[in-house]
C-alpha cells in the first residue's frame, strides 16, 4: 500500500506492505469406507428411482395419449353415425309431434264448437259474452231493473260475475285490438254495474236501519252472505261515545272506530268479495289494448292520473253496437277509448267534479236516472273522500306500490267504507214519513279535510282498525301482508298500514289505517320456488304422477288422460280442490287462487334464481318427455346446474305400472341441441363429467336416445299414448318448467 502526505514542503511517500491472513485448515472428520459406500448406494437408488418415475410417467403419458386418441376416434365414429341417421330421427320426431298437435287442435276446436252449441241450445237466458249485442242488451235491461232487494240483486250479480269471467278468458285470446277493446268495454261496464247494484242494495238496507235495531246495542248490524260475497253493515243509531267497535261473529270480521265516528251519523260497511276486480283494473291500466292511442305507451307506461279525458254524451246507458265501431276511423276509435277510460274512472273515482256535475244536471227522474245518479254519487264521494281523492304526495312519504308480478292478492277484496247514514223513516198518524235523497249513498269523509281543521283537531283523528280471519279457501304459506287500494293511481299500496299483527293460531290479522280503504291480503307469488326436487313417473297407460317438492309445500298431481287431480298432505285451504278431477287450465287457475303456486311466467326469473337454460332446448325436452311419459320416469339431477345453459341433465329410467321405483334404476341423460347422450357418471359421483356411458351411442333426439335402453314393451306403450294425455303432461311441464326452476 502506498500513502502520500501533503502539507509539507516536500511530499513524503510511504510504502506499507501487508500480508494476507492465513487460512485455517478445517478439522472435519473423514468419511469412513462404509459411509462412503452407503452414500454411493443411496445416490444410486435415487437415480434408479428417478429413472423409474420418468419411465412410468412416460408410459402414463403414452397411455393417456392413446386413450385420448381412442376417445377422439370413438367420438368421431359416434358423431359420424349420429349424422348419418340425424335426418331420419328428426323427421320421425317431427311427424310424431305433428300428429299429436293435429289431434289436439281438432279436439279443442270440437270442444269449443260443442260448448257454443250447448250454450245456444241451453242458454237459459244467459247472454253470450262473445256477442256484443247480447252483452249490451243484458247491461241495458239490468240497469233499468228497479229491484233493490239484496237477494234478487245478488242472484243477478252472480250471473254478471260469470259473464265477467268469460270476458276475461276472451280477452286473453284476442287476436285484434278492436276485438280486445270491445271485450274490455263490456267487461268494464259490467264491473261498474255490479258495483252500483251493491251500493243500491246497501242503501236500501240502511234506509230501514231503525226498523231493525239490536236491543242490546241500540244500533243496527246485519250480515248477508252468498257464494261470492259477505256483507257486514252497521248503522250508528244510538251514537254512544263509549262505542269502540263491533265483531261480526259469524264472519270473522270486526272493526274499531274512534270517538269522532262513534258520535256521528255514520254507517260502516265491510264487504268481502271473493273475487278481485280491483287488481283486474290495476292490470288493465298497465296492459293497454294496442290501439293507435296506446301504441306510444308500449313497455308498461301508464296514462298519468289526473289527465283530463273528454266526456262523451250520455245515451241512456246504452253501449255502442259493434257495427258502429267498425264504421268509424281513427278519430272515432280514440273517442271510444276515451269512453272506456271514463267507465273505469266511474268505478274507481278518478273523474273530474265538473263532468260529474254535468251528468247530474242531465239526470231524469226515471228509474234509469236513479241508478245513474247512484253511480255519479259514488264518483263524487270517491273524489271527496280522503280514501281515494287525488292528492299531492309528500316527497318525504315512502310510497310502497305493490308489484302484482311479485305479489298475489288472495281471498278476494275487503271493501272497508264509512257512509252517511241515510235519513230514517218515522211514523206519524199511521203514515211512514221518509226523506228522499237523489244523491244515493254518500261516503263519510274521515279524517275531515286537513284544511278545514285546526292543527290540534287534525292531530286528534285516530286511525280506524279492522280485523280479518283468513278465508278458509286460501293457503298462506307465509305471514300475509296487507295492501290498500289507491284509486287515483289504480294500484295497491303497502304504505299507510300500521299496528299490524297476526295471530297464527287463530288465522287472524289486525291492522289500522288513517282512513277507510278497500284492502287485500298478499302473498309472495313465488314463495314456493325454487323447487327442491321433482319427479314424473308413469302409473299405467295414459296415467302418470307428477310430484313437486317446493320450497315450503309439496304437491302431487295425478294425470289421467286429459284430466288432473291435486294431492297434498296439507289439506287446510285446499279441501275444495284435493281429490277433484279438472283440466290443466282449470287446475292451474284454482291453485293460483288458493295460494299454491308452482307455475311460472315470463317474469318469474326476475324474482327467482334459475338454472339459466336455453328455452328452445328446454321446450324440446318437455315435448319429448310427454311423448314417453307413459313408460319412462323422469327426475331432477343435481348435475343439471353444472352442464351449462345449452344442455340439460336429468335422471331417467323405464318404468311400467304403478309400483314404486327402485332406487338404483336411474341413469343420467344429457340433452342438447346437436345431440342427446347417456352419461357415464351417476347422481352420486364426486364431479360432473360429460363423458358418455361406455357402449352407448349418440342420437339427435331424446326419444331415440331413450329407446336404446328400453324394452320392446316400453316402446310399444309410448306409441299407444293418447294425444290428450300427452298434451296434459306437456302443458304441465311447460307451465311449471322444472328443468329451469329446480
Amino acid at each position: 500500500m502506498r500513502m502520500r502526505f501533503y502539507g509539507y514542503p516536500d511530499a513524503v511517500e510511504f510504502f506499507i506492505f501487508t500480508m494476507p491472513p492465513k487460512k485455517r485448515k478445517s478439522k472435519g472428520r473423514k468419511l469412513t469406507k462404509a459411509q462412503r459406500a452407503k452414500q454411493q448406494h443411496e445416490e444410486k437408488e435415487r437415480r434408479l428411482r428417478e429413472q423409474e418415475e420418468a419411465r412410468l410417467q412416460a408410459e402414463k403419458d403414452e397411455q393417456d395419449r392413446l386413450e385420448r386418441e381412442r376417445k377422439e376416434e370413438e367420438l368421431e365414429r359416434l358423431e359420424s353415425k349420429n349424422l348419418e341417421r340425424r335426418e331420419d330421427e328428426l323427421n320421425e320426431l317431427r311427424h310424431l309431434l305433428e300428429d299429436h298437435h293435429t289431434a289436439v287442435s281438432k279436439w279443442k276446436t270440437d270442444a269449443v264448437e260443442e260448448a257454443q252449441w250447448e250454450r245456444y241450445t241451453n242458454s237459459g237466458g244467459i247472454p253470450d259474452p262473445a256477442v256484443q249485442q247480447d252483452i249490451n242488451t243484458f247491461i241495458s235491461l239490468w240497469r233499468d231493473d228497479p229491484e233493490v232487494n239484496i237477494r234478487p240483486v245478488l242472484k243477478q250479480c252472480n250471473l254478471a260475475l260469470q259473464l265477467v269471467e268469460e270476458l276475461e278468458g276472451l280477452l286473453r285470446d284476442v287476436t285484434t285490438p278492436q276485438e280486445g277493446q270491445r271485450y274490455q268495454e263490456g267487461l268494464v261496464h259490467l264491473l261498474e254495474l255490479i258495483h252500483s247494484k251493491h251500493l243500491l242494495t246497501n242503501e236500501e238496507i240502511l234506509k230501514r236501519a231503525s226498523a231493525n235495531i239490536d236491543t242490546e246495542t241500540g244500533n243496527m248490524q246485519t250480515v248477508v252472505k252468498d257464494d261470492n260475497i259477505t256483507l257486514c253493515l252497521w248503522a250508528n243509531l244510538k251514537k254512544n261515545p263509549r262505542f269502540k267497535g263491533l265483531t261480526f261473529e259469524e264472519t270473522g270480521l270486526s272493526f274499531n272506530i274512534p270517538k269522532q265516528l262513534a258520535v256521528s251519523n255514520v254507517a260502516v260497511r265491510i264487504l268481502h268479495t271473493r273475487y278481485d276486480h280491483l287488481s283486474l283494473l290495476a292490470r288493465m291500466s298497465l296492459l293497454r289494448i294496442d290501439t293507435p292511442r296506446h301504441r306510444s305507451l308500449a313497455g308498461g307506461e301508464e296514462v298519468p292520473a289526473g289527465v283530463d279525458v273528454p266526456e262523451q254524451e250520455e245515451t241512456g246507458g246504452e253501449v255502442k253496437e259493434d257495427n258502429e265501431t267498425q264504421q268509424h276511423g281513427r278519430d272515432e276509435e280514440v273517442r271510444d277509448l276515451d269512453e272506456e277510460v271514463q267507465a273505469i274512472q266511474r268505478l274507481d273515482g278518478s273523474k273530474s267534479a265538473a263532468s260529474l256535475q254535468s251528468i247530474r244536471n242531465d239526470a231524469a227522474e226515471s228509474r234509469e236516472s236513479q241508478i245513474q245518479t247512484q253511480m255519479e254519487t259514488l264518483d263524487a264521494e270517491d273524489l271527496t273522500s280522503p280514501a281515494v281523492q287525488p292528492t299531492t304526495m309528500d316527497p318525504s312519504e315512502h310510497v310502497q306500490v305493490v308489484d302484482l308480478m311479485q305479489y298475489t292478492p288472495l281471498g278476494g277484496v275487503f271493501y272497508y267504507d264509512a257512509f252517511h247514514l241515510p235519513p230514517q223513516a218515522h211514523q206519524a198518524n199511521g203514515w211512514e214519513i221518509r226523506q228522499l235523497l237523489d244523491k244515493g249513498l254518500q261516503l263519510f269523509p274521515y279524517p275531515t279535510e286537513r284544511s278545514n281543521l285546526e292543527e290540534s283537531e287534525a292531530l286528534a283523528c285516530p286511525p280506524v282498525g279492522v280485523s280479518v280471519t283468513l278465508p278458509d279457501s286460501v293457503v298462506f304459506l307465509e305471514t300475509p301482508q296487507v295492501a290498500r287500494w289507491d284509486a287515483a293511481g289504480k294500484q295497491w299500496r303497502m304504505d299507510g298500514i300500521t299496528d299490524s299483527s297476526y295471530e297464527e293460531a287463530e288465522c287472524k290479522i289486525s291492522f289500522s289505517m288513517e282512513s277507510f280503504h278497500a284492502f287485500v291480503l298478499l302473498q309472495d307469488t313465488y314463495a314456493n320456488l325454487p323447487f327442491q326436487s321433482w319427479e314424473l313417473r308413469p302409473l299405467g297407460q295414459d296415467s302418470a304422477l307428477f310430484t313437486i317438492n317446493g320450497a315450503l309445500v309439496d304437491i302431487s298431481i295425478t294425470i289421467q288422460d286429459n284430466q288432473c287431480m291435486l294431492q297434498s298432505e296439507r289439506e287446510g285451504g285446499l279441501a275444495h280442490l284435493i281429490g277433484k278431477w279438472m283440466s290443466v287450465p282449470v287446475l292451474q287457475s284454482a291453485m293460483l287462487n288458493a295460494g299454491i303456486n308452482i307455475f311460472v311466467s315470463e317474469y318469474t326469473d326476475k324474482y327467482v334464481s334459475t338454472c339459466g337454460k336455453d328455452p328452445l332446448v328446454e321446450h324440446a325436452a318437455y315435448e319429448q318427455m310427454a311423448l314417453f311419459a307413459a313408460a319412462c320416469a323422469f327426475s331432477r339431477s343435481k348435475w343439471n346446474g353444472n352442464c351449462g345453459a345449452e344442455h340439460l341433465v336429468m335422471q331417467v329410467c323405464e318404468h311400467l305400472g304403478p309400483a314404486p321405483l327402485p332406487k338404483d334404476s336411474w341413469s343420467l341423460y344429457m340433452l342438447g341441441a346437436p345431440r342427446s347422450q347417456k352419461l357415464a357418471i351417476t347422481e352420486n359421483s364426486e364431479a360432473f363429467s360429460s363423458d358418455h356411458y361406455p357402449g352407448s351411442e349418440f342420437h339427435s333426439t331424446f326419444i331415440h336416445m331413450l329407446q336404446d335402453n328400453m324394452s320392446p314393451e316400453g316402446i310399444a306403450t309410448t306409441r299407444l299414448s293418447n294425444y290428450q294425455f300427452v298434451d296434459a303432461v306437456q302443458s304441465l311441464l311447460c307451465a311449471i318448467r322444472p328443468l329451469m326452476y329446480a
